[in-house]
């Protein structure tokens, strides 16, 4: 077995990379995530580009706007690309054995969504928190998981849960915690327009949940963050 220091990799383990690769594969763990949606239709979206251009008085034919359908297709692709993520690859064998059972946080994750409301941008900042139970996932992938949630059509609330379930799923966590803050523009610049309104949600599972001890600790750190000028 491979070893990097105190972490083995677990997925040179080929009974517990077959399991895994069952479960990221399985009807249901795709249908409970979202995943495995089919290829964005680039010619429907560019003729209903086409029609909106259209209806609202423009000219699709101007010089301006001949190849604005295209690059809408292209967009929505790149922005709603979250429902076509492989877990499998996302993950990419990066969880490992290690015995270390203390609070891991990951902080002021950027992330950008569309409100599935208006279709509208929302941006803010994610921060995540897990208690491993044998088993802690490599640093980059927990921004990676953010950005498989975020990369959809999406309300806030659900896209929390969503980053907090995944993450419990992956690691059989003994808790997980997920706060997110963000402003949306539906309510900044249409609406109400509160250019400086945000909303923050939270997930907790686990001991976060059953622990007040280990929930304040997790939010004080986040305070001690915001003093020294973090994002949250």
């Amino acid at each position: 077995m491979y070893t990097n220091g105190n972490h083995k990799e677990l997925f040179t383990n080929g009974n517990l990379l077959a399991e895994m690769e069952d479960k990221f594969q399985s009807e249901d763990f795709l249908r409970i995530f979202d995943l495995g949606l089919p290829p964005v239709d680039h010619a429907r979206i560019e003729a209903a580009t086409v029609d909106i251009l259209t209806a609202v008085g423009e000219d699709p034919n101007r010089e301006g706007l001949l190849n604005t359908p295209r690059r809408v297709a292209k967009m929505y692709e790149e922005l709603l690309g979250g429902y076509r993520v492989d877990p499998s690859k996302l993950i990419n064998n990066a969880i490992f054995d290690v015995e270390y059972d203390d609070m891991v946080i990951v902080r002021d994750i950027e992330f950008s969504s569309l409100c599935e409301h208006h279709m509208l941008p929302f941006i803010g900042h994610a921060h995540v928190a897990y208690i491993p139970r044998g088993k802690v996932i490599g640093l980059s992938k927990i921004p990676r998981i953010v950005d498989m949630f975020a990369r959809r059509l999406q309300v806030q609330e659900r896209m929390t849960r969503q980053i907090a379930d995944f993450i419990n799923e992956v690691l059989d966590a003994q808790g997980v915690a997920v706060v997110l803050e963000g402003k949306h523009m539906c309510s900044m610049i249409r609406g109400v327009h509160k250019h400086d309104s945000s909303m923050t949600t939270s997930a907790m599972l686990g001991d976060f949940r059953t622990n007040r001890t280990t929930r304040d600790e997790f939010l004080a750190h986040l305070g001690r963050s915001r003093a020294a000028g973090g994002n949250f």
